[in-house]
């Protein structure tokens, strides 16, 4: 999570969406840089709400405009699946490595999700408090350089990306009952990321 107070901006970070390479390119130039734990690095719109917004209201009768990026629903599956299948990751119980795209999206699809299938929700990380503020600007991953034009517009500076943290290949092939059944089962995925910019 990276906040730029002068600009009234909290740029959320959601996993997978190639947000640790604009830590690196903006965080010298942020006010507030949350890297770790995971869970505040990572914090969704509620939890950011609650508790960081919740502290410019009160301190500096201010909100900051929260900005974030949504990735298509399959590809951020299978940026999951494959960081996941990492060489590092043979024996963890979070490991993809023995296992196809198909059976880790139909997994995804279990309730409760096995251990390395349970990565979470782009839909409910958008999610607000019944009397909270919700995102004001999401873009869609692919539209890299609307992001960039919107960041270096806004806090006027010029944004040069590293490449951090990449998935290595894999093959991200699905049947298409598995698709078919992902798409219908998860339906606000597909919501989410359609209404970005």
């Amino acid at each position: 999570m990276l906040v730029f107070y002068k600009e009234r901006l909290a740029f959320l970070s959601v996993p997978k969406t190639g947000s640790t390479a604009y830590h690196s390119a903006l965080r010298d130039r942020a006010d507030l840089v949350v890297a770790g734990p995971p869970e505040l690095k990572h914090a969704p719109v509620r939890r950011y709400d609650r508790f960081f917004q919740n502290m410019f209201r009160k301190m500096y009768n201010t909100e900051m405009e929260i900005m974030a990026v949504v990735r298509e629903p399959i590809d951020w599956l299978g940026s999951w699946y494959r960081f996941r299948s990492r060489q590092d990751r043979v024996g963890h119980p979070h490991s993809t490595r023995d296992m196809t795209f198909d059976e880790f999206v139909r997994a995804y699809m279990q309730n409760p999700r096995p251990e390395f299938a349970d990565v979470g929700s782009q839909s409910q990380f958008f999610r607000t408090r019944s009397n909270g503020f919700g995102a004001t600007h999401v873009f869609k991953y692919e539209n890299q350089d609307k992001i960039l034009t919107f960041l270096q517009d806004r806090l006027n500076v010029d944004i040069t990306l590293p490449r951090e943290n990449v998935s290595p290949p894999g093959d991200l092939s699905l049947t298409e009952e598995t698709s078919r059944e992902f798409r219908n089962k998860h339906a606000a995925e597909f919501t989410t990321h359609d209404s970005a910019e």
